[in-house]
């Protein structure tokens, strides 16, 4: 029996063979492809916000400290802490595997469009968290809420959200899952040539204790350790760069000529940078797809605009700071054609700058990257769950699945089994979001007016009040 599911969860195997046929469908590059429709929609927001996420900068840094207000909620979930668990799923084996995988095979210009893909993202972040806040409601533990709650408020749209609830289920709770515990086992076979399949029941057991905790513990757990790993992969980026000052420029002028196509080994290159940058550029910050707002819904403030623009500085902090970390890494190495790719690639380049303790610091990396998305990853099945059904035994059995099953599952899959399965899913989920928030962004434009209208007038915690959008009374009952 063992071998028939490791048979048919291998790259050559029945699954993997039918979800490539659907895989090009979705993401070669052409007009109609899913990349054009998340860039358009990138810069529709970015236009009608007045590139508020370059204009209010200052304020997204701000209001990251600022103390949110106790309610009369038993629990509570502060600005910090729904920003923690946002970046733990952002920063996970998108910033390890995928930057790698992009530079592998679309070239140092990946590099470049993932960049892009996060100045333009961070717009649509802002939109999406920004609604989350607003269609929010309250739950018995904080509160809850995401693109299936600002749909069937919003939008009116039951089927809508039902799909979106079940896409979201299926493509974080189950499929991005076992990617991330798929690198953690093939991250610490490498370096400590320990079993994938002890490694998988590991992780399995303190999956469960955490996720059983509910959001509180999540919020908590994310909280700690997500600015541990952050700040300590940023000091160890910054060691290498500065061991090697001299090699910086050049890398630049590799990672700008490379992305459009100048110089006699780009010039092949140039779709496939782009096409790669801005997948595994999606795939790391999670712009447009409809996760972050999970967590973004979860926080008491006093406005939505608040948690819209802390969201939009965690697209900036995984792609521009963690990403840029493993961009640099490879290429300063110059290993990225070597023919390596994924996590082999990122050990190898550190440990050609580090020696052999690099391939033991990226394990150890991504066992707290890709173990901290795991857990973020659950609660954001869990708060489509809790739309879907309200159902204790039914949540139960998610949790075995999800905090379990695929857990384990991911460790046996081949790599390119669980990136397939989880790129199909998460270009149908974005597709879904996408069209959502185009159609609701009217809502986030007149907040974030209010937000600014507020400041202008001397407040310097503006407040929401239900007034300013009186047909949605009834659809926006967590705000007094």
């Amino acid at each position: 029996m063992y071998d028939q599911i490791t048979e048919f969860l291998s790259k050559e195997g029945w699954l993997n063979t039918h979800l490539e046929i659907v895989y090009k469908f979705i993401w070669d590059w052409n007009w109609h492809s899913i990349i054009v429709v998340l860039v358009i929609c990138g810069i529709y927001f970015t236009i009608r916000t007045r590139f508020v996420q370059f204009r209010m900068f200052s304020e997204m840094c701000r209001l990251l400290v600022e103390s949110s207000p106790k309610g009369k909620e038993k629990h509570h979930v502060s600005s910090f802490q729904a920003f923690a668990v946002s970046v733990a799923t952002r920063v996970g084996t998108g910033n390890l595997v995928g930057v790698a995988g992009a530079i592998a095979v679309g070239g140092p210009g990946a590099v470049f469009w993932m960049w892009l893909i996060a100045l333009i993202g961070s717009a649509t972040a802002f939109v999406e968290s920004t609604l989350a806040q607003l269609f929010k409601r309250r739950s018995e533990e904080s509160f809850i809420g995401g693109p299936a709650y600002y749909i069937l408020h919003g939008l009116k749209s039951r089927w809508m959200a039902v799909l979106f609830a079940v896409l979201l289920i299926l493509t974080f709770g189950l499929s991005f899952n076992s990617i991330q515990s798929n690198t953690i086992a093939d991250a610490m076979q490498n370096a400590f040539n320990f079993d994938p399949t002890i490694v998988g029941v590991i992780l399995t057991v303190f999956t469960l204790v955490i996720v059983f905790g509910g959001i509180q513990r999540i919020a908590k757990f994310s909280s700690v350790i997500v600015p541990v790993m952050a700040i300590g992969y940023l000091i160890l980026a910054i060691v290498i760069l500065s061991m090697n000052y001299e090699k910086i420029p050049h890398m630049f002028v590799l990672i700008f000529k490379s992305a459009f196509g100048i110089g006699p080994a780009a010039g092949g290159l140039l779709g496939a940078a782009m096409s790669h940058g801005i997948k595994r550029g999606l795939f790391s910050n999670e712009a447009g797809e409809g996760s972050a707002p999970h967590a973004a819904a979860t926080a008491s403030v006093t406005h939505p605009v608040k948690q819209g623009l802390i969201q939009a500085l965690g697209v900036f902090t995984d792609t521009l700071l963690v990403c840029s970390c493993t961009a640099f890494i490879i290429l300063i190495s110059g290993l990225y054609d070597s023919g390596a790719q994924g996590i082999e690639l990122t050990q190898n380049a550190l440990e050609s700058q580090i020696g052999s303790t690099g391939q033991i610091f990226v394990a150890i990396a991504v066992l707290f990257f890709a173990f901290s998305s795991i857990i973020g990853n659950y609660y954001y099945g869990e708060a489509n769950i809790l739309f879907l059904t309200r159902k204790k035994w039914v949540l139960q059995v998610f949790r075995i699945l999800s905090g379990g099953v695929m857990v384990i599952v991911g460790t046996l899959a081949s790599l390119n089994v669980v990136w397939t399965l989880g790129e199909v899913f998460m270009a149908i989920l974005t597709l879904c979001n996408l069209i959502a928030i185009v159609l609701l962004g009217k809502y986030a434009f007149k907040l974030l007016a209010d937000y600014k209208a507020q400041k202008k007038h001397g407040i310097k915690s503006p407040t929401f009040k239900k007034s300013l959008f009186p047909k949605l009374k009834n659809d926006i009952d967590a705000w007094e």
